[in-house]
């Protein structure tokens, strides 16, 4: 799969600017004999990024046929190349072994209607402030700072100054008891341009700063009065 992969990467990308570079990169991945354009006229263009293994059906031990996924401009598809494979005294070797055929990749999967868990007010109004903190030092990198909001003995990665805590969003707190997992919705700012020691390079050419919404998974624990944050890791699906 891997193999394919980079042969993808070569066979999906070409302009006529680039066919003699493109022959001779194909050649690497190819049957002797094969057309060394795989079928290409030298005219056109193609350009494909996001190129990654996506499937691979085992015809018998020495054929398959791997199928890539990639992306060219607003489209998802995917790229079936048929591959032979041989062991021997040379080791493992793999070798494109016919024409490739690109195809339409599967629409979005329908996402059904995700079950609302039921929530802890009291809870979600202890804790926002709490979340706040946590995720204004997290995003800061403030270490000090930021072991004020997580259990003890408890040590967390920050972005250390990448992004700067905008706002919290929304918060999802089940009910529970002392120790809950609750999901957060978080905007970051991220800086519009990287700072330059240069001042002509600086002048006049910054951007805006942007904002970027995700969402975070955390697991917190109450003690005594206050809330504090164990763990914290990607939400995977968010249903408030």
């Amino acid at each position: 799969m891997a193999f394919a992969a980079q042969f993808a990467g070569v066979y999906l990308n070409f302009s006529p600017e680039d066919a003699v570079s493109r022959s001779s990169k194909l050649s690497a991945f190819v049957a002797e004999g094969m057309d060394q354009q795989l079928g290409w006229d030298g005219n056109g263009k193609l350009g494909a990024v996001a190129i990654q293994p996506y499937d691979i059906e085992v015809t018998d031990a020495n054929n398959a046929v791997v199928t890539v996924a990639f992306q060219t401009g607003p489209r998802r598809l995917h790229l079936s190349v048929p591959i032979y494979y041989s062991t021997g005294d040379a080791g493992r070797r793999f070798v494109v072994s016919g024409w490739p055929a690109i195809l339409p990749a599967p629409a979005p999967a329908q996402l059904p209607q995700a079950a609302v868990p039921e929530t802890d007010d009291a809870a979600t109004a202890e804790l926002k402030p709490q979340l706040e903190g946590f995720f204004r030092n997290y995003a800061s990198g403030n270490t000090a700072e930021l072991q004020r909001y997580v259990t003890a003995g408890t040590s967390l990665p920050s972005f250390a100054g990448a992004f700067t805590f905008a706002e919290l969003k929304s918060v999802v707190v089940p009910v529970g008891g002392a120790t809950r997992e609750i999901e957060a919705v978080v905007v970051w700012i991220v800086p519009g341009a990287v700072a330059s020691t240069t001042p002509d390079a600086a002048a006049g050419s910054g951007t805006a700063d942007g904002r970027l919404q995700q969402a975070y998974r955390l697991t917190v624990e109450k003690q005594g009065d206050k809330w504090y944050v164990d763990d914290i890791r990607g939400a995977g699906r968010v249903v408030g």
